[in-house]
């Protein structure tokens, strides 16, 4: 599972190290710290990673697909997603909002190594809390980091099944260096602001609507990632972020991946 960083853990984990000079920040526009990744080659373009979509009891999530969305559904929604691309979702029948609708991104910025075969059995999971639709729909920008925690580095908290832990950063904190220092930078979660026009979305809107993958997530391997567990909103340095696959990327240990918050 996914886990968020807070606050305090981030200003402990900041402590514990020198200063670091970061060239990815976590207000980067979607898109820019994917392509960055690219570039640094490796066994990252054209690998289709699987993700674990996950909504509010009630929600429909439907992914953008050529010139619109696919119809919604009921989550858990898979989908093996391109790293560096950006994808447009749309969230409809929000509790205590119908008529109401939000439209996050993801971005996959790092992929995992699972055994050869077994891909679909370990994805990064993403989850759209009702917390965070309705922060969006009050006018809050949200961006939620996902990791994949350090096993050297733990945080002390005692995790919930089925739940991913979820950590909400000081203002001023940029949750992807938060992140990256408490493990690998995985996915970025952005919700709120743009919406598209009454016209319908365009392909600016939808990011030219990369292609992705459709998979039915298998319920019981939901703990995912084969190693240490991924997080939300932190993101490291170029040399750190492009790193090679660690000691704790191998599927002999499924650890809980985490997420960081910001809110602006």
């Amino acid at each position: 599972m996914l886990w968020m960083a807070t606050v305090l853990a981030s200003a402990l984990a900041a402590a514990a190290e020198p200063a670091v000079h970061y060239q990815h920040a976590g207000d980067m526009p979607p898109g820019a710290i994917g392509s960055l990744q690219l570039t640094r080659g490796g066994p990252l373009p054209g690998y289709f990673q699987p993700v674990e979509i996950m909504a509010p009891q009630g929600a429909l999530v439907s992914l953008a697909a050529g010139a619109d969305f696919q119809p919604p559904a009921a989550g858990p929604l898979g989908a093996a997603m391109l790293i560096g691309a950006v994808y447009r979702l749309k969230v409809i029948h929000i509790e205590n909002h119908e008529g109401q609708e939000v439209y996050p991104t993801i971005e996959v910025i790092d992929r995992l190594y699972p055994p050869v075969g077994q891909e679909y059995r370990f994805t990064i999971p993403v989850d759209i809390s009702q917390e965070e639709i309705e922060l969006a729909l009050s006018g809050r920008f949200v961006t939620r980091v996902i990791y994949l925690e350090d096993p050297r580095n733990p945080l002390p908290i005692a995790e919930q099944p089925d739940e991913q832990t979820c950590f909400q950063v000081a203002p001023g904190d940029d949750p992807l260096d938060v992140a990256d220092r408490l493990g690998r930078p995985m996915a970025i979660l952005r919700i709120g602001g743009r919406l598209p026009d009454a016209d319908g979305p365009d392909a600016s809107f939808l990011y030219n609507s990369p292609p992705w993958v459709k998979f039915r997530p298998v319920a019981i391997e939901r703990q995912a990632v084969p190693p240490p567990q991924h997080a939300a909103v932190v993101v490291s340095d170029s040399q750190r972020l492009a790193a090679a696959p660690s000691e704790f990327d191998g599927p002999s240990s499924r650890r809980k991946s985490k997420t960081i918050i910001s809110t602006r």
